[in-house]
């Protein structure tokens, strides 16, 4: 144990490492606060379609051989989050099936893509690998990409705390929040843009498809404790943060993926939660 703990100390010492952990914990949190809202309105796999077409996007920054993809992945995402919450509202296409097809469809076309064009890696399906499950690039972030992602999470931190109320009324009940004068649609919209922003924040963390695991788990598990809104949204928030933290330290210490490493956590901390949840459930 004291070896272990010397090797974390010894890690700590070089930036790239603390950069991931900043930049771990801030998607952590991010995602956890939108978390429980999503779940509670059977949103929460939007997560999931969304990071699919941050894949396709990235897929068109490596044709287009653009070093810096980010700047032209939030914006295909963002317009995708618009499309996909317009969408959902049609009628004649439901939501879960507007995320269907959006996922699969970004999914398909950015492997296609990837295949037909050349790319400047010649290690095509590690670059997939790694796109949908994470790797260490997490551990290659720079400096300016720390900043980037300081600044949108303090303004995703923001935007939550001053329109708390407003979306605390949007999830649990829209039409009466209509009926009181509150633009429901917009704040969806505001929703909608946040979640895009944290889907690609999230890519280089755990990767496309295990993004959805940040946004359900934190969430879910504070639910088996607790029951109202604020309750859930801390809970969530600060196990989310725990969870990305312990998660990323025994990648590092270990030497194991470090998307999959966190989501492994985040399941040990739902059946923990679940597990209290039923003993004090039976106990009142």
């Amino acid at each position: 144990m004291t070896d272990l703990f010397s090797k974390l100390l010894q890690y700590l010492q070089f930036p790239f490492v603390r950069y991931a952990l900043i930049v771990g914990v801030l998607i952590a949190l991010c995602s956890s606060l939108l978390g429980v809202t999503l779940v509670l309105k059977r949103f929460s796999f939007i997560g999931d379609g969304l990071s699919h077409v941050a894949f396709g996007a990235m897929a068109i920054a490596a044709v287009l051989h653009v070093t810096n993809d980010m700047p032209l992945v939030l914006l295909i995402t963002t317009i995708s989050a618009i499309l996909l919450l317009r969408t959902g509202q049609n009628a004649k296409i439901k939501g879960d099936a507007a995320i269907a097809m959006i996922s699969v469809g970004s999914l398909a076309i950015g492997y296609l893509l990837m295949n037909i064009f050349p790319v400047s890696s010649s290690n095509l399906s590690g670059d997939v690998c790694s796109s949908l499950f994470g790797s260490t690039s997490i551990l290659t972030l720079t400096q300016a990409e720390v900043w980037l992602c300081v600044v949108l999470s303090i303004a995703v931190v923001a935007i939550f705390i001053l329109f708390y109320h407003k979306i605390f009324s949007v999830t649990f009940d829209e039409s009466f929040s209509k009926a009181t004068g509150i633009h429901a649609d917009l704040y969806n919209l505001l929703l909608a843009v946040v979640i895009a922003v944290i889907i690609v924040l999230a890519m280089n963390l755990v990767g496309s498809l295990l993004i959805s695991a940040l946004v359900i788990f934190p969430a879910l598990s504070a639910m088996r404790l607790f029951k109202s809104f604020r309750s859930v949204t801390i809970c969530s928030a600060v196990l989310s943060v725990v969870c990305a933290l312990l998660g990323l330290l025994i990648s590092i210490a270990a030497g194991t993926p470090v998307g999959s490493t966190i989501v492994a956590v985040d399941i040990a901390a739902f059946a923990l939660f679940t597990l209290f949840g039923k003993i004090l459930g039976g106990k009142a």
